[in-house]
Parts: C-alpha cells; sequence; structure tokens
C-alpha cells in the first residue's frame, strides 16, 4: 500500500535498523521502544491484522519470530520478553500492517503490559464458548 509506512521500510524508501530479512519477513528495531531492543516482524506483503496473513506466512512469521526473540535474548543476556500483537484500532494497532512486537524484559523495568481481570456471569462463560465452536 503506498501509504503504509512498513510497506515504505519494505520497499527501502525508509531507513531503518534492520535485524532480518528475507523474502517474505522483515524485522526491524522499534523508533519508539518500549525497552532497548524492542523489535518488529512483519510480514513483507501488506496484510492489515493477524487475520489476514496467508497461513505459509504465517508459519514463516512464527518461526522467524522466535529465531529473533532467541537472538535478542542472547545478545542483550536475558530470556525474558513480551510477544504482543495489536489488531484493529481497538486494541491499540495504531500502524494498519500486521506486525508482532518482540519486546525485551528486564528486572525493575516498571514497563506495564497488564490488563485488569474480569469475571463471567453465570453461564456466560459456556455461551460464549458456545459462539465461538458455532463459527470453526
Amino acid at each position: 500500500m503506498e501509504d503504509c509506512v512498513f510497506c515504505k521500510i519494505v520497499a527501502g524508501k525508509i531507513p531503518c535498523a534492520k535485524v532480518y530479512e528475507d523474502d517474505f519477513i522483515i524485522s526491524f528495531l522499534d523508533i519508539m521502544p518500549a525497552n532497548r531492543g524492542h523489535c518488529l516482524v512483519l510480514p513483507k506483503m501488506h496484510c492489515e491484522t493477524f487475520l489476514d496473513i496467508a497461513d505459509k506466512e504465517l508459519e514463516n512469521l512464527v518461526k522467524v519470530t522466535k529465531k529473533i526473540a532467541k537472538s535478542l535474548s542472547l545478545s542483550i543476556g536475558n530470556g525474558s520478553f513480551n510477544l504482543v500483537m495489536n489488531n484493529g484500532a481497538a486494541a491499540g494497532q495504531v500502524v494498519n500492517h500486521a506486525h508482532l512486537h518482540i519486546i525485551p524484559r528486564f528486572k525493575g523495568d516498571r514497563l506495564r503490559i497488564k490488563w485488569s481481570h474480569k469475571k463471567y456471569e453465570d453461564g456466560e462463560m459456556e455461551e460464549i464458548q458456545q459462539k465461538i465452536r458455532k463459527f470453526m
């Protein structure tokens, strides 16, 4: 897409601190990191959310993300990290090109990736379970 910032990075029109690239996937350091070493991993082909990624590309994306997470952990000497993928505006997605965040975590980093836990009303869990299964 012409106006997609990640498509411009893929096309080489915008520079990035690239950590990985193959024919289908690219990864680079986030310019506004949650922690040092924060990487983005994305399919080169434009797709807006997780649900839009072709199965074969998704398989590649997951394998490459694992490889980068391991390299990132070894390079900074720590094995803790969050994998985050925001899908849609309500979920906090800012760039409408599917991408995974690998966010290194450090003891005492004060980064908050938490949510408040809710409870189901009586019968609500089963109702939602059945609705989900209906579309499988």
